[in-house]
């Protein structure tokens, strides 16, 4: 494939060598990563609580600034897709699949199995179960994309720079210098945190399809199943990433948004409704008033609480860290033509909403059953926790199936995502990069993927994609300065520009009186 860069041969090398690990020694990969994920939890739990912050006041700055009037794009480009489309893109993959299953495990491990700082199965509890999903699902999350998205978006559609990580640092080190090893070294990390997420979902994904299926229609929970199930979707988002990005995924993530809020619906009617409406008004005014709390909460004097931050939102802020290559990537490719305001309010507060909505109907919908002692759901695994959940409402054989096609569409749409920004990242920042280049990283990606599975690697795997966002962290902070330094140029020169162009626009005045 002449039209790849040699980022595409660092990264499938390293891949190959993890991959290699994970399949020879899975329980050495584990045991070497989740010691080094340990360390970084403990020894940086403040820097990623205070950069995460940083990022997001950032966020919130651009809103209301003169920068907010800037377009993601050229003055008279306009947005390539519709207000709901967009939305319903950018939340597909920024979500995805997690949101289907977390919407209710979470809120339940919190409420009784592992509670931020109460009771289990307290009142206090149940409340602060539901505002620390908030909290872990909301625009801490989307300021993290942001920043990378909008760095992308801006040097790409309006400088027209390479659509790649190591571009958007140009203002900063030079182009030399990001078109050097430097540069190659930024891109290949960024397409090592992608390759090795997407894989890690894709083998989770599998497991989780498998086991709703198996609950719901016993048919076999096995590595054979899950390949099948593996094979399946590959076929599907290949399809639909050969389509193109305004076809294929386009159109599965407006279905799958209709069939998300349908589902919504429908467990919102048959569920305990007033519940659900008391608990979200209830903790989203928690959240609002703990805001600050949460964010910096780090528990130095417990020990207990300190570790249940390590497991949770520390991770979670790693986690979408590690993710903001691929979701940032994706975001800019679909944000061209709207202004700086408009794509910050977009990306930040809307899809936070939708996830703070899910959070109440299926949180509260969990919560209610083990609350009244109906069924047991915390002793039940993630992958059916959800399943578990809607059996026991009317019309629950109905909503499991809309699920687990919900879950499928997910599934190929977050890996369709992946296969073009893989395809960018190894084009020198194409934004229409060849199908072969899509096809060939989304074979890599499932059959990684099937391996990981096969051979249990993916918790090593995972801990790998945590350890690969602490110095991608580094670059996103230097992404924000650099958008920062060019914006504040360009703010200075257009009155510069206006006022040429008025006392041109005078002199050839004065000559024609």
């Amino acid at each position: 494939m002449k039209e790849v860069s040699s980022v595409f041969w660092y990264a499938l090398a390293i891949c190959v060598v993890l991959v290699v690990w994970g399949a020879v020694a899975p329980e050495h990969l584990q045991t070497v990563s989740s010691d080094v994920t340990s360390y970084i939890s403990e020894a940086f739990g403040w820097y990623y609580l205070l950069i995460i912050m940083l990022l997001l006041a950032f966020c919130i700055y651009l809103i209301f600034s003169r920068f907010g009037k800037i377009k993601l794009g050229k003055e008279d480009d306009k947005p390539e897709f519709k207000l709901a489309t967009w939305f319903a893109m950018l939340f597909s993959a920024g979500m995805g699949i997690g949101l289907v299953f977390w919407t209710t495990a979470e809120p339940i491990s919190h409420a009784f199995k592992s509670p931020p700082g109460a009771e289990a199965g307290s009142n206090e509890a149940i409340r602060q179960s539901l505002q620390y999903s908030f909290f872990h699902w909301g625009i801490h999350a989307w300021a993290v994309y942001g920043v990378v998205a909008l760095a992308l978006a801006y040097f790409k559609f309006r400088k027209d720079f390479p659509g790649l990580i190591s571009a958007t640092l140009i203002p900063i080190f030079g182009e030399k210098s990001m078109k050097g090893m430097p540069g190659r070294l930024i891109d290949t990390l960024t397409v090592f945190a992608t390759v090795v997420g997407v894989a890690s979902t894709l083998g989770f994904g599998s497991a989780q399809i498998n086991g709703g299926l198996s609950y719901l229609f016993n048919t076999p929970n096995t590595f054979g199943m899950q390949l099948l199930i593996l094979a399946v979707a590959t076929v599907l988002f290949i399809f639909s990433a050969w389509s193109g990005i305004g076809k294929g995924i386009k159109y599965l993530s407006n279905v799958n948004m209709g069939l998300g809020f349908a589902l919504l619906l429908m467990l919102f009617i048959v569920g305990p409704t007033l519940y659900i409406l008391n608990m979200f008004t209830t903790t989203l005014g928690g959240y609002i008033a703990n805001f600050f709390d949460m964010s910096f909460r780090l528990s130095p004097l417990n020990e207990q609480g300190r570790t249940w931050i390590d497991s949770w939102t520390i991770f979670y802020w790693a986690w979408w860290v590690s993710w903001a290559p691929f979701v940032g990537i994706f975001i800019a490719r679909i944000s061209k033509g709207r202004t700086i305001k408009e794509f910050m309010l977009g990306v930040l507060f809307v899809p936070a909403l939708v996830c703070f909505i899910f959070f109440a109907v299926f949180g509260v919908s969990a919560i209610n059953i083990e609350q009244n002692g109906i069924d047991a759901i915390s002793n039940y695994s993630l992958e059916t926790t959800t399943f578990g959940v809607l059996q026991h409402y009317p019309l629950g054989e109905i909503m499991s199936l809309i699920t687990i096609v919900v879950i499928a569409i997910f599934f190929i749409t977050s890996a369709d995502s992946a296969t073009f920004v893989l395809g960018m990242l190894t084009t020198s920042g194409s934004i229409n990069p060849a199908n072969s280049v899509k096809i060939t990283w989304g074979l890599a990606m499932s059959a990684m993927a099937a391996i990981i599975v096969y051979f249990g690697g993916t918790p090593g795997l995972q801990n790998m994609l945590i350890i690969a966002a602490l110095p991608f962290s580094v670059v996103m902070l230097l992404m924000g300065g650099s958008f920062y330094k060019a914006a504040k140029q360009e703010i200075v020169k257009e009155p510069r520009r206006r006022d040429r162009k008025k006392k041109k626009q005078e002199e050839l005045h004065t000559k024609i009186s």
